[in-house]
Order: structure tokens, then C-alpha cells, then sequence
């Protein structure tokens, strides 16, 4: 009794070793996401004091500009961090893109005028975007088939708890200080996590599937042992290579591989995918929360505070989702949720701003829409359109493929960043969120036609569906036959 008490004293002993071990490189990688989220939350509130004469003196299309620098940056980050992380490894790119976020954070705080913040948010954009690409890839190479949801989930987790750590920030320095040049200090605080992140990386392994595509197999077998057991760490091996042997007429994927049928496919839609999570209106409440909630009646420090319950929101239904929902339902039917009940937020939003303009109850009704809206998108969409993109790419074509869909998934986000302003100040609260509404529907269709199931399937699960689809009617019709099984 006493031997087999042992055994399982040891065996726990290694769970618990292996979970920890995951647990760390998760938390760690992830403050790429943590700093993903501020850079782009902190402008919500920053924006209000970066517009006055005595400071930045924005008009429309400035502060549009200034908002969306970052994101045609982060576009850009996307395509070139996929691939440098291809080639140099996920590990490597994510501490050189800590350096990018440390000093282009301080060129921002130290910005004298409109031009010089617009470049150094472009830079910073550089590393947000390369982050979007490389943390989720990071955490999906790392994380076992029945856990994936959820650990690639903790990304958007950070993101969202970065972006309430800029809300908070943004309200407690807002109302505490006078200085119109608070913003600087609202901004500079970024550097933080930039640190840790770049210390982090120091004591976390590459992947896996990198290190084993790179033909350091004895590395990748000592990590998938740390991650998941002597037995399932040489089982995992065994299938990568074998994935690996299959793809070996692809070298490592370039433009010139979109002329093969099933590849184009799936990266087009990747890139559909990306294009769906932007438009229907997230970044409006993200960017401009404390904008949309001025319009709609409140004071400046009254609004900055009220933005704190939006970032909360997203916060709570992003835990729920990691907690209850990432690893049991559906990626599809989580995404249709999400899109109809966003869309019909954002509806009521537009009607109600629309009839009781200028009414002392409106704000405090587009407070509780807003917070509606945040928690079916971000409990739903947010996570899951960056955990299917993060699953459909096989191991060779993952860098490329993810930094293209991730490119057009930024455009997007940069296109609804910088007309946004104009929209506002053309059509009104209620006619620019009824462009959104009707974008929102768009959205909820392309899932419907387009999106692939990706619940319980392996990396190498999925490659072989998009590998063996043959083209015989539609586009939509064959994903239904593959997926929906």
C-alpha cells in the first residue's frame, strides 16, 4: 500500500509540476497581450486631454489619425512578426518586440506635437501587431489538444485586463491631477509590463513544433516532457513529425504557396475571419468609450470613471469564457451568439440616442448597452476569433498564414479607428452606430457561410480536413460538409 500511495504521490507530484511549468509560460508570454491591450485602451481616455489647444491641439481627422497610427502599425507588425517568428522562433521575436514596446512607449508620453505621437504609435503599432501574431501561436503550439481553448484564451484575457488597467489609470490620473498633460503619464506607464515582459522570455522554451520544424527534435522532446509526460510527449512528437514530413515539399510557406488551392482557401478564410471580429464595432467602444459616453451626456471625469464597469465587463466574461465555455461549446455557435447579440446592442444603442437626445437618463442608459454589448462580444468573439484563427493554420503555413489574416484583421481595426471621429461628428451617435449595426449583420452572415468548427481537434486534425477538402460546389457548402459533421 505504501509503494502504490508513493506512486501516486509522485505522479501528482508531476501534474502539478507540468501545470505549473504551462501555467508559467503562459502568464508570462501573455504580457504581450497585457501590453496589446493598454497601448490600445489607454487612448479612451487619453485622447480627451491630448485634443486641447495647450497640448496636442487634435482636430477630427488628427485624432483619428492618432488613434489609428498604432493599427495600421499593428498591420504591418503582423504580416512581418508571422514570418520572423517562422524563421528565428516565437521566443526570440516576442523579447525583441518587449525592446519596440519600451522605447517607442516613451517616444509617445514625450511626443511635442500631433506629427511626432502619430510616428512613434505607428512604431509602437509595429509590436502590438507582431504580438497579435506570436502570442496566441506561442500559446497554441504549447498547450495540449483538450486545453487549447482555454490557454489561448488567457491572451484575451490580458488584453482585456490591459485595457482596464489603461481605464483605471485613465480615471484615477484624470481626476486626481489638473494637468492637462496628465496623458503623458497615462501613456508612460506601459513600460512596465514591456520589462517584465522581456525578462519573462529569458527562462520560458520555444515551442515545440518550432523547435521540432527546425530540426532541434532532442529540444522539442525535453519541452513536450516538461508539458505533458514521457508517454504523450513522445505520442505528440511522433504526430508533428510525421505533419512535418507531409509538408516538406512546402519548405517554409511564402506568397508563391497561395497558387496551391487549399492553402489560398484557407487563408482567405483566415482573413475573412480577421476582417468579421473589427467591423462589428468593438474598437469603437475601446477607443472611443469615453468619447461615445461625453456625447451621450456625461462630464469628462464622469465618463473616464464610468468607462472602468466597460473594461470590467469585458474582464468577467472573458474569465467566463475561459472557465466555462472555451473547451465544451461550439467555437461557431459562441460566435453566432456573440454577433447577434452585439449587433442588437448596438441597435437598441442607436434608437435610444435617437429618441432621447438630450435627456438625463440617456448616458446612464448607453452605460448599461455598452456594458451589454462588451460582454456578449468579448465573452464570445473577442477570445474566439483569435483561438480559431490560432487553430487552422498548419505548423508551416502558421506564420504566414496568421500574420495575413492578422494584416487584414488590423486594417480593418484602422479603418473603423480613424473614420470613426468623422462619422461621429457627420452623422451623430445613432447614424454612425446604424452603420455598424448593418456591419454587425454582415459579420453574423460571414460565420454562418464561412467559419470552421475547430472544437477538439488537433493542430494536425485540422490541416488534414483542408488538405483532403476537394472542390466540388461552394466554398460554404464544403465547410459545413467538413465541419458539421
Amino acid at each position: 500500500m505504501s509503494i502504490k500511495k508513493e506512486m501516486r504521490k509522485i505522479k501528482m507530484e508531476k501534474s502539478i509540476e507540468k501545470r505549473t511549468f504551462l501555467k508559467k509560460i503562459s502568464i508570462i508570454s501573455t504580457f504581450g497581450g497585457l501590453l496589446f491591450g493598454y497601448d490600445t485602451g489607454v487612448i479612451n481616455g487619453a485622447l480627451t486631454f491630448m485634443t486641447r489647444p495647450d497640448q496636442l491641439n487634435l482636430n477630427s481627422l488628427t485624432e483619428g489619425l492618432v488613434t489609428s497610427a498604432l493599427l495600421f502599425g499593428a498591420a504591418l507588425g503582423a504580416v512581418f512578426g508571422g514570418r520572423l517568428s517562422d524563421r528565428y522562433g516565437r521566443r526570440a521575436i516576442l523579447k525583441i518586440l518587449a525592446i519596440i514596446f519600451f522605447f517607442a512607449t516613451i517616444g509617445c508620453s514625450l511626443s511635442p506635437n500631433a506629427a511626432v505621437i502619430i510616428t512613434c504609435r505607428f512604431i509602437l503599432g509595429l509590436a502590438v501587431g507582431g504580438a497579435s501574431v506570436i502570442v496566441p501561436t506561442f500559446l497554441a503550439e504549447m498547450a495540449p489538444a483538450d486545453k487549447r481553448g482555454s490557454i489561448v484564451s488567457q491572451n484575451e484575457l490580458m488584453i482585456v485586463s490591459g485595457q482596464l488597467l489603461a481605464y483605471i489609470f485613465n480615471a484615477v490620473l484624470g481626476n486626481l491631477f489638473h494637468d492637462p498633460g496628465v496623458w503623458r503619464y497615462m501613456i508612460v506607464l506601459a513600460t512596465i509590463p514591456a520589462v517584465i515582459l522581456w525578462f519573462g522570455m529569458m527562462v520560458v522554451p520555444e515551442t515545440p513544433r518550432w523547435l521540432a520544424a527546425n530540426g532541434k527534435v532532442s529540444k522539442a522532446l525535453e519541452t513536450l516532457k516538461k508539458l505533458r509526460g514521457e508517454v504523450e510527449a513522445e505520442e505528440e512528437l511522433k504526430s508533428i513529425q510525421e505533419n512535418i514530413q507531409k509538408e516538406k515539399h512546402l519548405n517554409r510557406a511564402t506568397f508563391k504557396d497561395l497558387n496551391i488551392p487549399w492553402i489560398r482557401r484557407l487563408v482567405l478564410i483566415g482573413i475573412g475571419i480577421g476582417i468579421i471580429q473589427q467591423i462589428a464595432g468593438i474598437n469603437v467602444m475601446m477607443y472611443y468609450g469615453t468619447t461615445v459616453l461625453e456625447k451621450a451626456g456625461f462630464g469628462v471625469k464622469a465618463a473616464l470613471i464610468a468607462n472602468i464597469g466597460n473594461g470590467s465587463i469585458a474582464v468577467i466574461v472573458t474569465i467566463i469564457y475561459m472557465k466555462v465555455f472555451s473547451n465544451r461549446i461550439r467555437r461557431r455557435t459562441m460566435l453566432l451568439t456573440g454577433y447577434t447579440g452585439s449587433t442588437l446592442s448596438m441597435l437598441t444603442i442607436a434608437i435610444l440616442t435617437h429618441l432621447l437626445q438630450g435627456q438625463a437618463i440617456l448616458p446612464y442608459l448607453v452605460i448599461i448597452l455598452t456594458m451589454v454589448f462588451l460582454a456578449f462580444f468579448q465573452g464570445t468573439v473577442g477570445p474566439v476569433i483569435w483561438l480559431v484563427l490560432s487553430e487552422i493554420f498548419p505548423l508551416r503555413l502558421r506564420g504566414l498564414g496568421m500574420g495575413i489574416s492578422t494584416f487584414f484583421l488590423w486594417i480593418a481595426n484602422f479603418c473603423v479607428g480613424v473614420v470613426f471621429p468623422t462619422l461621429l461628428s457627420k452623422f451623430g451617435l445613432s447614424g454612425a452606430f446604424i452603420i455598424f449595426v448593418i456591419l454587425g449583420a454582415i459579420a453574423w452572415a460571414y460565420t454562418y457561410k464561412f467559419v470552421p468548427e475547430t472544437l477538439n481537434k488537433s493542430l494536425e486534425e485540422i490541416e488534414e480536413s483542408f488538405r483532403n477538402y476537394k472542390k466540388k460546389t461552394s466554398d460554404s457548402s464544403n465547410i459545413n460538409k467538413i465541419y458539421n459533421k
